[in-house]
């Protein structure tokens, strides 16, 4: 076993689009664990979106940061977590982590046969509980209902897409940064039609290829993605806000949709949501979604770079859309082989 943990720092605050001079890889001894914790070897840990904000005064400088990690235990001092097991806590960042279990998120694996290790960090990890949460608890999507979902290929829109066809959804469009990107959800992912947003207003696309209009949105952008699926939506339509990720990196606040008068007109809902108040849904996400990761009628979307000395050329590339599904740094080996027969 290595004698030596790295951890990545934060040590500057980004005005606009993060640089890779503004981490730093810092090394240290491998902790031991105290009374109550277990020391685990990090396999896989999470970027996400949300890192970026967080950059602008959630992280404090010059400190370990956090983010979804799966690790092994490989020693333990805590009577919940045994040598082997395999756990999802919020240690990432680093290759080793201290965590005690049922704190901070931190939590024992159930065992999947066949059901890989990456899927507890995209669609059976945060992700998919962010798109679970918010079709079945904010918007309540029915079946035969019609959806609009934006940035789509990313982690929380390929759960989304998937998700909501499981639940009957009729007609699931989506939004992405690339045509390529949009072909991949309509062959691979079960959306019935996507775009890029690159080539014209978000609302003209919307209305040729949702012509009868949405009942409910997915928003993970806001901007004039909000804008297009106001205008679409149809009397009485509903609008969920999970993230603001095309404003992350701005230097100037965005402008407001145009048109929220639409709102009152067609006594329309929109709401934010955040995953952290529906951590109590994690069983039934896994209860719904296992079975058909195991027959393979839906599948894992992730994008995995190997090495943890990659994990800020990740974080970076995720922001830029070079991901399809969830970002995903794999940091040591993965001989997990029950999880993926």
């Amino acid at each position: 076993m290595t004698t030596t943990a790295v951890t990545v720092h934060q040590t500057a605050r980004p005005h606009g689009f993060p640089t890779t001079g503004q981490f730093a890889f810092v090394e240290a001894p491998v902790p031991s664990p105290a009374p109550g914790t277990a020391l685990v070897e990090n396999l896989y840990l999470s970027v996400d979106p949300y890192h970026r904000e967080m950059m602008d005064g959630g992280f404090e400088l010059n400190s370990p940061l956090e983010g979804r990690s799966v690790g092994r235990v490989l020693a333990s001092r805590d009577p919940g977590l045994t040598e082997g097991d395999l756990v999802f806590h919020r240690g990432g960042w680093r290759t080793h982590a201290l965590v005690t279990s049922g704190v901070a998120g931190t939590r024992k694996l159930r065992e999947y046969e066949g059901v890989p290790l990456v899927a507890h960090l995209g669609i059976l990890g945060g992700t998919g509980l962010t798109a679970y949460a918010a079709l079945t608890r904010t918007l309540r999507l029915e079946a035969g209902e019609d959806l609009f979902v934006s940035t789509a290929a990313g982690g929380v829109g390929t759960a989304a897409g998937r998700i909501a066809r499981l639940l009957g959804a009729r007609r699931i469009v989506g939004s992405t940064g690339s045509a390529a990107k949009a072909e991949h959800l309509t062959r691979h992912v079960g959306f019935d039609a996507a775009f890029d947003y690159h080539e014209g207003p978000v609302g003209e696309s919307l209305a040729r290829l949702a012509p009868d209009g949405i009942d409910a949105y997915l928003d993970n952008v806001g901007g004039t993605h909000l804008e297009g699926a106001i205008t679409a939506l149809r009397d009485r339509g509903r609008i969920v806000r999970v993230g603001t990720v095309g404003q992350y990196n701005a230097t100037e606040p965005p402008a407001g949709p145009r048109n929220l008068s639409e709102m009152v007109e067609k006594s329309l809902r929109m709401e934010g949501m955040h995953v952290r108040d529906y951590l109590d849904v994690q069983g039934e996400l896994e209860d719904f979604l296992v079975p058909h990761l195991i027959s393979g009628r839906i599948g894992v979307d992730v994008t995995v770079t190997e090495g943890f000395g990659e994990t800020v050329r990740a974080f970076l590339g995720m922001l830029r859309g070079e991901n399809v599904g969830k970002a995903i740094v794999q940091v040591a080996e993965d001989n997990t082989a029950r999880w993926n027969a």
